[in-house]
């Protein structure tokens, strides 16, 4: 067995069957944070999106996008930052992960306008009016497309985290050509066992086995057409879209990142010239994880700053 697979499996003893229960403040680690509201919202297509919020609806506003086969709960630390307790955030379920809708067919992934649809559609729902977009990983590409579809004039700002921007093997670690394959095959024993591999391979500093057994529980959820619909996608090059947006673009990227290679926040930062990359030392795929303080601090000192911009 791999050693990226002992990690995930090794405090499988004892899992409760079922998922996580819903994210209310009696449910987190740290009890004393802010009340969560959830909602639902339909996306345009009607595919039915599940979502959070928490914090005073004046304060300037965040909108957290996750990654391929996580979920809102991805942000829970963030949530629970005291850095961040000042702002409006708001977290949901992309299409096909989580608790939202999973459609079965492929063009539901593979065309930038419906994910781009999902984002509008939140971002209505919560009534947010100009929020500060996080995107990680795939949530990198879909704040993209959401800006190639709608705009960049309603939102203050990009905060781009690991993100994919651009779909091209020399930008994406050869960890991601992999896990395209064997996290959508048709075999179940393969689909598993590649499952817990790209689980493990999302982090420098492995979560404890608490976190990592909840976790593995929310990939398993994620359907299997997102990643197949997904790479049909003729949106791959979503660069043009973050160069020509005129706010402004913090880039936070895991210096042990084995999924995203740092040349991809480092093309955004050589073109957008209202960018800042910071890189994390000691994270991987998942800095705001791995390093949350830090995360938080920085995070809220760009969104102040959108925010008088």
């Amino acid at each position: 067995m791999s050693p990226s697979r002992r990690v995930v499996l090794a405090g499988l003893a004892g899992l409760a069957a079922g998922s996580p229960g819903k994210a209310q403040a009696s449910d987190r680690a740290d009890a004393s944070a802010p009340p969560t509201a959830l909602f639902t919202v339909h996306s345009r297509d009607g595919t039915q999106l599940s979502g959070q919020a928490q914090g005073d609806r004046q304060s300037p506003e965040i909108l957290f996008i996750h990654g391929l086969r996580q979920s809102r709960l991805s942000w829970d630390k963030q949530f629970a930052d005291p850095a961040l307790a000042g702002f409006r955030l708001v977290s949901f379920d992309l299409r096909g992960h989580g608790d939202s809708d999973k459609p079965a067919a492929l063009e539901a992934y593979s065309e930038a306008d419906r994910w781009a649809d999902d984002v509008a559609a939140v971002i209505a729902a919560a009534g947010l009016r100009r929020p500060v977009l996080v995107g990680w990983s795939l949530g990198g590409f879909v704040a993209g497309a959401y800006l190639r579809k709608y705009g960049g004039s309603g939102i203050a700002g990009i905060n781009l985290v690991d993100a994919v921007t651009r779909l091209s093997p020399d930008l994406l670690g050869e960890d991601s050509a992999r896990f395209g394959r064997t996290t959508v095959s048709h075999d179940l024993a393969e689909r598993t066992a590649a499952t817990a591999e790209f689980l493990a391979a999302c982090f420098h500093q492995p979560p404890g086995a608490a976190d990592m057994q909840r976790m593995l529980v929310v990939n398993g959820m994620a359907a299997r057409a997102v990643g197949e619909g997904f790479v049909k996608t003729e949106t791959a090059d979503l660069e043009p879209v973050f160069q020509a947006y005129a706010g402004p673009i913090l880039l936070t990227h895991g210096r042990h990142d084995r999924l995203v290679r740092l040349a991809m926040s480092e093309r955004i930062k050589a073109m957008h010239a209202n960018s800042r990359l910071s890189v994390f030392d000691a994270s991987g795929h998942s800095p705001f994880y791995e390093e949350p303080e830090r995360y938080g601090r920085e995070l809220a000192e760009f969104v102040r700053a959108a925010a008088r911009g």
